[in-house]
Parts: C-alpha cells; sequence; structure tokens
C-alpha cells in the first residue's frame, strides 16, 4: 500500500510561562505535526524541534527542510506492508545521518495510523505492561529561591511523584539545599543540559549530601568519556540524556560506565523503534530508564506515555499533564495527573490522540501538503 497524503504545520503554541534551562528559553511550542492518510485513516505525529539549535543541532526550520525536501519524497514513493510500516519506514530513513527528531515524527505518525488500522494501542503494540505510569515534573531556572520554593510546593500539592529542577553554575547546590530543608524525603533530581566541566568534579560532588536519585547531562552534550570519568568521582549517580542520541550511544556509555541511568526521548533517538531498543539493551544492563519530555504538545505527549510504559522506565518521567504547559492543548483529550500522581495509558487504537483541528488551525504558522503521485 503507498500513502495518499501528507501534510506537515509549523506551530506556535505558547507556554503557561517561559521555560528556562543553563543555555536557552523556550516561551512555546514551535514544533511541526504531522499527519500521514492512508486508506481513509489518519496518523498523526509531532517533530518537537525549537527554534535554536541549543538542546541539539535541529531547529523548526531544519527540521521543516529536510521534511519538505527529503523525508516525505522517500515517504511517498514507497509501498509498505502495513503490518511492519514503523519498520518499513524505519528501514527508508536508515541512510539519513541526524535529523532525528524530524525522522521521529514522522515514523510517530506512521505507528499512531498502524495502531488505527489493527485496532490496538500504542502501548500494546510496543510491549507496555502498565495501565497508568508515574508522572514527574521539570522546574525551569528561577528568579530566584523561594519563587523555586513556591513552585516545588504547588507540584507537590498536585500529586507529582518527583520533582526535577534545572541548574546551571550559582545556580546549583544552594537551591537543592534549600529544598531538602523542606521535603526531605521527596524524589528530587537535577538537570544540567551541559552546563559544567570535568574540572567541576569535586564541585558537583557537594550535591552527593543531598540524596539525589541523579544528576542529568552535567558535561557536554556529546560526550561519553568526561561523564564516565565523573562518575567515578561522585556518588549521585548520572544520567545521561543528550549524549544518548542512537542505540550504538547507549550501547557505549553502558560499556564505558559512563552512566547509571538513561534518559529515553524517543524524539531524541528517531523514534520508537530506536527509544525501544534502547530500553531493552538498558534493562539487560540493570540500568534503570525514565521518559524525558521536550513540552510537546498532546499529540507528542501520546508518544512518550505510551512508552513509558514498558518495564523497564523504573522512575517517574517529565511527563506532566498537559495543563502544566498549556492554557489550551491541540488534542480533545489532555492528560490529567490522577490521584496518587500517575496518568492514564490510552488503550484506544493508536497514540490515542483526539485532535482538535479547528484549534489546530488557528495555531498553524505555515502548511504544506503533498499527495501521491
Amino acid at each position: 500500500m503507498k500513502i495518499d497524503r501528507v501534510e506537515i504545520r509549523k506551530i506556535f503554541l505558547p507556554y503557561l510561562k517561559p521555560f528556562i534551562t543553563s543555555g536557552w528559553t523556550e516561551d512555546g511550542n514551535c514544533g511541526i505535526i504531522i499527519r500521514i492518510d492512508m486508506d481513509g485513516l489518519t496518523g498523526w505525529g509531532e517533530a518537537p524541534v525549537g527554534k535554536g539549535p541549543f538542546y541539539n543541532e535541529e531547529t523548526t526550520g531544519t527540521a521543516w527542510s529536510v521534511m519538505k525536501e527529503i523525508l516525505i519524497p522517500l515517504l511517498l514513493k514507497n509501498d509498505f506492508t502495513v503490518d511492519s510500516m514503523p519498520e518499513e519506514v524505519n528501514d527508508i530513513y536508515s541512510r539519513v545521518r541526524g535529523n532525528k527528531i524530524a525522522v521521529s515524527g514522522l515514523e510517530f505518525a506512521a505507528w499512531d495510523l498502524l495502531g488505527k488500522i489493527k485496532k490496538a494501542s500504542l502501548s500494546r503494540m510496543l510491549g507496555g505492561t502498565r495501565k497508568k505510569i508515574e508522572a514527574g515534573v521539570s522546574i525551569g531556572i528561577q528568579e530566584n529561591i523561594p519563587a523555586l520554593l513556591n513552585s516545588v510546593e504547588d507540584y507537590l500539592a498536585e500529586g507529582y511523584r518527583r520533582i526535577k529542577i534545572k541548574i546551571k553554575p550559582n545556580w546549583d547546590i544552594e537551591p537543592v539545599k534549600e529544598i531538602r530543608k523542606n521535603w526531605e524525603n521527596i524524589l528530587l533530581q537535577v538537570d544540567a543540559n551541559s552546563a559544567y566541566e570535568l574540572d567541576d568534579a569535586k564541585y558537583l560532588s557537594g550535591l552527593d549530601e543531598y540524596n539525589l536519585l541523579l544528576i542529568e547531562q552535567p558535561l557536554a552534550h556529546d560526550d561519553l568519556y568526561e561523564h564516565s570519568v565523573l562518575q567515578k568521582n561522585i556518588k549521585t549517580p548520572v544520567c545521561l540524556d543528550e549524549s544518548i542520541t542512537s542505540t550504538l550511544h547507549a550501547k557505549s556509555a553502558i560499556a564505558m560506565k559512563a552512566c547509571r541511568v538513561i534518559n529515553i526521548k524517543p524524539s531524541r533517538v528517531g523514534g520508537l523503534l530506536a527509544a525501544r531498543e534502547i530500553h531493552n539493551i538498558s534493562e539487560k544492563n540493570n540500568i534503570p530508564v525514565w521518559c524525558g519530555g521536550m513540552l510537546e504538545t498532546g499529540i507528542g505527549r501520546a508518544f512518550n506515555v505510551a512508552l513509558a510504559s514498558l518495564p523497564n522506565f523504573k522512575l517517574p518521567g517529565d511527563i506532566s499533564a498537559n495543563k502544566r504547559y498549556f492554557q489550551n492543548d491541540i488534542v480533545q483529550n489532555p492528560f490529567e495527573l490522577n490521584t496518587g500522581g500517575t496518568l492514564n495509558v490510552p488503550d484506544e487504537p493508536g497514540s490515542g490522540a483526539v485532535i482538535d483541528e479547528k484549534f489546530l488551525e488557528k495555531i498553524t504558522l505555515e502548511k504544506l501538503v503533498f499527495f501521491q503521485n
């Protein structure tokens, strides 16, 4: 079978407030929404790229360009065996270097379409074992300690099971210390987004006394070796995020003992097939994983929730309720936090996301439609 139609949209969906990290600030979702139509059914995907190349090298502009010029033409000229459509999409793009987020958005749409064809949920197709997943929340860098403590208090009151705060030099040990003064036993972790160097190892060891779940990506975004050295010199588990861009990187990081935890973001690694393989590799090596977020809309969030239902996702992920980021989302069935700090895993066919197409049209900045010749 051939795909009949592919549609891509640049959107801007503002956040409730800017999200500030050690290296950049995001004021809204600038991703690309993908729609694939085949045989009367529709699959939806999301490429959660940002305006600038700060988390990784991809941006809204680069993803748009590579989808338009390379990825979608490749997709439209191929025939697909329905039951193995995501695998075949993956094979088509195996020659494409980099551009993982752009590729993942199209692979997501193929998974959603396959689920609707087979009348199977995404979680079930991936091998998920949970009906609910534990939800954590990520807090950007705040203007001062009191503002941070207020945010932590609010999210704990909502029921989130784990708190993550962004850190950077001069905003690290002190905020952690103040949180621990107020909440001695909460699950707490920190994320540096590559803000430190190996020479800071002794300083970072000062975090060891605060019983953190992990420190996420403290060193360079593309490094494995120096993280392996750092892990030997601090007690806090190192978690790799940006450094894990493929199954090969995951295998290498584990072999080098560069980390004790891995954050899997399916968009970062090129899609759900790669994400599931990294999950399986980590499970075999007794490395717990958790699902990171990229401030997705309800479309991308549904893929993260389904992935996090797999058995080795041992830690709460950055998959909060939709209202954490958006006043209005582009789905009619946003995720809501249950009592006890969990999210329900959809059991509807495909990802489970129901699109509000009128609102999607309202926030669309640019749209392109491609048809089968």
